[in-house]
């Protein structure tokens, strides 16, 4: 058998393979509600095989929105809207997941299916976004609110509520993000952090605040539930965060309660110059894992079962997410069972016509 396609325990919970449905935002919700939009989108991906389906950045409360049409997660309403998907994802024997979120500064944004683009003015349903300070990301986006000590405290309570909220809606493997720009990443990186209270000033005060969060998450769920966590590794700007920084970052947040760092990069500086190509961002969650010694996965490029299968051999990673090949083909993992000379797996979790 291919790693690949082999388990991956994280506490409780066995994943039947390595392969990963990164979070991707649909930006198809009414009030953060998901509907059958998002159960196809999702379910299909679990009927094609994916061991892990995470679905996208949910907000934990309503300005952690990017856009007004972004799913959430802070009442019971979306527990009952969320129930139906993850009951048919495990069905189908994957794993629901689901990516916990706060947009921060990048929040109140026209989604990219919208004629706007920008900031969402009060009256077309935005919102005033916070942040570490009251720059924002470019002028184009609303002016942030810098959160208080007090507001920051009340964002670690919504987090771990939005946390119980997830497993009393059927999810069993939650995501922490703190990466792409969003609000957690725009406390660690020094490239938006300025603050000089003990939430900035220095990497241990910039940290604190995801630390809290993660702290907070692990508390929620107790010692069953795997908690991930996903890293911006690189701002791709001098004097942003490097590879070396967000090890150590991931080993703090592993001995906080995380139990797997989601590797990606960027986000947090619009101008930064990325080097994109095939597994771009794979080297990043090797150093992490190689200096950290925490599992990783990899993220960024992944289109090929011998590319997949070459990043969890060669020990880059334990885990790969994708995310635009699995929009191409929601069976991706089908094909690549099939090219690594794997036996397909049970019809219920491949689907019935297999």
């Amino acid at each position: 058998m291919s790693l690949l396609f082999s388990p991956l325990d994280l506490r409780s919970v066995t994943l039947p393979n390595r392969v990963a449905v990164s979070p991707m935002c649909q930006y198809s919700a009414t009030g953060g509600l998901p509907d059958h939009w998002h159960l196809v989108h999702l379910g299909s991906r679990a009927v094609g095989g994916a061991g892990l389906v995470i679905a996208e950045a949910s907000a934990v409360e309503p300005i952690g929105r990017i856009s007004p049409e972004d799913t959430g997660i802070w009442s019971p309403e979306h527990v009952e809207a969320w129930r139906p998907i993850t009951a048919f994802i495990k069905e189908r024997g994957s794993v629901p997941g689901i990516q916990l979120a706060h947009a921060g500064r990048k929040a109140s944004t026209y989604s990219p299916f919208a004629e706007g683009r920008g900031g969402v003015a009060d009256a077309d349903g935005g919102w005033t976004p916070v942040g570490p300070t009251t720059e924002p990301f470019v002028d184009a986006y609303r002016t942030p609110v810098a959160l208080s000590e007090a507001d920051i405290a009340e964002v670690v309570r919504k987090f771990a509520e939005a946390a119980r909220y997830a497993v009393e809606a059927g999810f069993e493997v939650l995501e922490v993000h703190a990466a792409h720009g969003y609000l957690l990443h725009e406390f660690l990186s020094p490239l938006s952090n300025t603050r000089t209270d003990a939430y900035g000033g220095d990497a241990e005060g910039r940290l604190r605040f995801p630390l809290e969060v993660v702290r907070a998450v692990r508390a929620a769920v107790g010692e069953d539930v795997p908690v991930l966590a996903r890293l911006s590794a690189s701002d791709w700007t001098e004097g942003g965060l490097t590879a070396e920084d967000s090890a150590d970052i991931a080993r703090a947040l592993v001995d906080a309660g995380a139990d797997l760092i989601d590797v990606s990069s960027g986000g947090n500086v619009p101008s930064a110059p990325i080097e994109t190509g095939p597994g771009y961002q794979v080297p990043f969650a090797a150093v992490i894992r190689d200096k950290a010694g925490v599992l990783t996965g990899a993220v960024g490029e992944i289109t090929d079962a011998e590319q997949a299968e070459a990043i969890l051999t060669d020990g880059s990673a334990d885990l790969v997410l994708l995310a635009r090949e699995l929009l191409r083909d929601p069976y991706w993992p089908l094909r690549a069972a099939a090219a690594l000379g794997d036996e397909v797996a049970p019809p219920a979790q491949y689907g019935r016509a297999f």
